[in-house]
């Protein structure tokens, strides 16, 4: 079982940037895959970005493409996630998960305009 903390978040103004990072801690955490998740009010959770283990391969939904970038250092155990150009429609609780039961608790983003 991986333990997952986010931190990061915070309030930003429309155009701001923020960087959350998603801190590891138990079993072998570089053999993972890691997904960045939000979930805005009234709204399903949905996926935002995602790394390979080595971090060679990543991806992202359009809506935040060319404005988030997703990265890792396996030997701090941690993900990030650099938001830029953040938006008003950015404003969620953002999670980390490895799939499956692990998740972590959750950072608020909210961006005002």
């Amino acid at each position: 079982q991986v333990q997952l903390v986010e931190s990061g978040g915070g309030l930003v103004q429309a155009g701001g940037s923020l960087r959350l990072s998603c801190v590891a801690s138990g079993r072998a955490f570089s053999n993972n895959a890691v997904g960045w998740y939000r979930q805005a009010p009234r709204k399903e959770r949905e996926r935002v970005a995602g790394i390979s283990y080595s971090g060679l391969s990543t991806w992202y939904t359009d809506s935040v493409r060319g404005r988030f970038t997703i990265s890792r250092d396996n030997a701090k155990k941690t993900v990030y996630l650099q938001m830029n150009s953040l938006k008003a429609e950015d404003t969620a609780i953002y999670y980390c998960t490895t799939g499956g039961d692990n998740w972590g608790q959750g950072t608020q983003v909210t961006v005002y305009s």
